[in-house]
């Protein structure tokens, strides 16, 4: 487990907000942004091997922990979240960064390298399906996601913080007593107004079809298969907003959380994929998809439905 003296508190400002992070390490930096309800801590199993090859700078995101929590509901629209992460950047005097969100920071992850691609080397995802591939998901007639995103919802109304505490959410969160006791103390400096906020100001069903600016650089997108909440048949036509190469790893015995579920599988695999060089994609002909000896399946046959856990392999 990660040790918070190898670390460094750091804040950075976006028009007056303060956002904390936690940095250490030395190399190309990455960004790591957490979701809901989670702090910088979430990404302890990560961080303990990215140090060693990489720049980290763990964020708390607005309202959570240490960072800046302003109110209005206005002021957890995805703009600014997405400028948060700039701020880090900024603040560590980077001009790029490859930038990794889970959750609600999977979103921004998501929202981040659309807006900004030269700010952006690589993206990895972590349970969080592209934002137009989940409202379109929502909007298939017999699709159950947009039941399992129903809490949502409840989410969005007025006072509904009142009905969470920071035991609560830490039981919920924690793994062992010491996690248990970080959490405790980081969600008893949080603002739970602001967490709801973030439901609030940015519900799933405001995105549409195929993003007219795809993601331009390459991505890394892990689900764990047991996740109740945001459901893998969500991850179908992703590839229809992606310009670059995609590596999708589906997680059996994983829910929301596969970083914690399955921390080792997450790590290992992220660090192998951010050691290798990113891909020069050349301008050539396609050869013909329906010729024998080529991988591909007829055009005739439909695409596999991700929610059947089967393997698939995008190479962009």
């Amino acid at each position: 487990m990660t040790n918070p003296d190898q670390l460094t508190d750091r804040y950075a400002n976006n028009n007056d907000v303060s956002i904390h992070y936690m940095a250490g390490g030395s190399g190309p930096l990455v960004v790591l942004i957490h979701g809901y309800p989670d702090f910088w801590y979430t990404w302890r199993h990560q961080i303990e091997r990215l140090v060693a090859t990489h720049s980290v700078a763990a964020m708390d995101s607005r309202g959570f922990n240490l960072s800046d929590a302003p109110k209005g509901v206005e002021n957890y629209a995805m703009e600014h979240l997405v400028d948060d992460v700039a701020a880090v950047i900024a603040a560590e005097g980077r001009e790029s960064a490859t930038i990794v969100g889970h959750d609600w920071g999977g979103a921004t992850a998501w929202a981040f390298a659309k807006a900004n691609p030269e700010l952006t080397e690589r993206l990895i995802i972590v349970n969080t399906p592209h934002p137009a591939a989940i409202s379109s998901e929502m909007r298939r007639s017999g699709s159950t996601q947009k039941g399992a995103f129903a809490y949502a919802q409840d989410f969005r109304k007025v006072g509904s913080e009142a009905a969470l505490d920071a035991a609560g959410l830490a039981d919920f969160m924690a793994r062992d007593d010491v996690g248990r006791e970080r959490y405790t103390e980081a969600f008893k400096r949080s603002d739970f107004e602001a967490m709801m906020n973030y439901y609030r100001q940015n519900p799933p069903d405001r995105v549409h079809d195929v993003a007219p600016n795809p993601i331009e650089v390459p991505v890394l997108q892990f689900h764990g298969l047991d996740d109740p909440v945001l459901l893998a048949s969500s991850l179908n036509n992703t590839w229809q907003h992606l310009a670059h190469t995609w590596t999708l790893v589906t997680i059996p015995n994983a829910g929301h959380w596969p970083h914690h579920d399955q921390p080792e599988l997450v790590t290992n695999t992220m660090c192998h994929w951010l050691n290798q060089k990113i891909p020069t994609l050349a301008s050539a002909e396609r050869p013909d998809s329906t010729a024998d000896g080529c991988c591909a399946s007829p055009a005739s046959e439909p695409a596999a439905n991700l929610e059947s856990g089967n393997e698939a392999i995008c190479c962009g």
